[in-house]
């Protein structure tokens, strides 16, 4: 049974016998969604969530990042997986076609904080959380996308239930009634990008996560092989090109999906199908020069299915434009860079932006097989008056073939985090999360998400759940 041998991996997986590599690849994950989390908690899709908790008025066991107040861990996993997401800033993974730690890491972090949880079992538990994510992407395909499923929300809320059962230590039985649970809470339409329900669908996969896992701790029945058979989850929203299931069973861990493919980490706040459009034309801007003033037209050239994120032609918003290619090109050109700053309202509605955007053209390439955003290739090709250029971008900024530097990276972190906590408190984070695997209780990691003005007040719960 799939369902049975995806929980006994889970479960059983010792946190000795996950090589360190992968252990690292967790801890560097933790820290990017951190980052670019805190910057994303001076969104307004985060003040909404704000309101949310403080209307609930939960028992204070978990931490909203960024903020002096405490709520329940599946409400915390909600408003922080929301903040996670709210810029598009996060990591993506091949196989899954997504971003898997916008879901995985709010909901480690809120159980691993009621559960008192070591930094070591928080990390192994989200190194396994992805393992079923990215196994569980294989099999469900590209053609899950196409139908319009949202896949960081639909099988984030499944991998989100892994760790969490994990962290609540349950039983193999327990996962897969967890699982069960979580199925049928599945969901998350790509209709909805280009507004605050994006970042709400991974909120609620990692609430979906932390719910299914409490439940089924406490004894709540569920279909206890969700995974297999008629009706199932693989039956029921897999597509014609996803591998087969029994296969993936056995390569469980061999290699491992945080390795190989490894995590894809974001240079720019949007979209992962822009990013190697985006790569390419600051190739061809350092190469000759290119300037906004001398284009004639910009030809972005798809492989079926991997611009099917980029659902605005015509933005109207900032968040639109985080899935423009006709926006961030022509950004690109105009700013020479994209920023935060790039995706406001105001930047969108420049004059100069607007004549650029009707400058920029997509058109398919044929092939016969599907792809995703970050697998294939792109290729861009840019008229200017005095001759055109172009390339074939087969790479992906961000990816082990195209990767940031360390030096990139702690420089995305602090430039996210220091906006909520300010440098000294960024940079504190920093060093907890870099020295994470050896600390005896992640709170003292959660706690460090709070400003340091209002830390004195956010004291550990008397109430905690091991």
């Amino acid at each position: 049974m799939i369902t049975e041998a995806l929980a006994r991996f889970v479960i059983e997986t010792k946190a000795g016998d996950i090589p360190d590599e992968v252990l690292v690849g967790a801890r560097d994950a933790l820290t990017d969604v951190l980052g670019v989390a805190l910057a994303g908690t001076l969104e307004p899709a985060a003040e909404i969530a704000t309101r949310w908790l403080q209307d609930l008025g939960a028992r204070p066991q978990a931490t909203f990042w960024g903020h002096n107040l405490a709520t329940s861990a599946a409400e915390a996993a909600f408003a922080n997986g929301i903040c996670s997401h709210a810029l598009d800033f996060d990591d993506s993974h091949p196989s899954l076609r997504g971003h898997p730690n916008t879901t995985m890491m709010p909901a480690a972090l809120a159980v691993g904080e009621v559960a008192a949880a070591s930094g070591e079992e928080v990390l192994a538990a989200c190194a396994l959380g992805l393992e079923i994510a990215g196994k569980l992407g294989r099999a469900f395909g590209q053609g899950h996308i196409l139908r319009g499923w949202h896949i960081t929300a639909t099988i984030g809320a499944l991998s989100s239930t892994a760790v969490a059962a994990r962290l609540w230590g349950l039983d193999r039985n327990g996962l897969q009634r967890a699982w069960g649970l979580a199925a049928s809470q599945m969901s998350g339409l790509l209709r909805n990008f280009g507004t605050m329900t994006k970042p709400f669908h991974a909120g609620h996969a990692a609430r979906c996560g932390v719910l299914s896992a409490w439940m089924a701790r406490h004894g709540l029945t569920a279909d206890n092989a969700i995974f297999d058979g008629k009706g199932g989850v693989l039956e029921t929203y897999r597509g014609e090109d996803g591998e087969a299931p029994a296969e993936l069973i056995d390569r469980l861990g061999q290699p491992w999906e945080m390795s190989e493919p490894g995590i894809y980490v974001k240079r720019w706040p949007c979209c992962y199908s822009n990013h190697r459009a985006v790569g390419g034309l600051f190739t061809l801007i350092e190469k000759h020069g290119l300037h906004a003033d001398e284009i004639t037209e910009v030809a972005i050239g798809f492989l079926p299915g991997s611009d099917a994120s980029l659902i605005s032609h015509e933005p109207t918003t900032g968040l639109e434009g985080k899935f423009s290619i006709e926006y961030v090109m022509a950004a690109t050109l105009l700013d020479r860079k994209l920023t935060l700053e790039t995706f406001t309202d105001a930047m969108l509605q420049r004059p100069q932006a607007r004549e650029l955007m009707r400058k920029v053209r997509r058109y398919p390439i044929a092939d016969d097989k599907l792809y995703s955003g970050i697998s294939g290739y792109t290729d861009v090709a840019v008229q200017t008056t005095r001759g055109r250029f172009d390339m074939r971008v087969d790479r992906v900024p961000g990816s082990p073939e195209w990767p940031m530097t360390e030096k990139d990276r702690v420089e995305k972190f602090m430039d996210c985090a220091a906006r909520a906590l300010g440098a000294p408190g960024a940079e504190h984070l920093l060093e907890l999360c870099q020295c994470c695997r050896t600390l005896p209780d992640i709170h003292v990691l959660v706690q460090a998400t709070v400003p340091v003005a209002d830390r004195p007040r956010q004291k550990r719960a008397a109430h905690v759940l091991k």
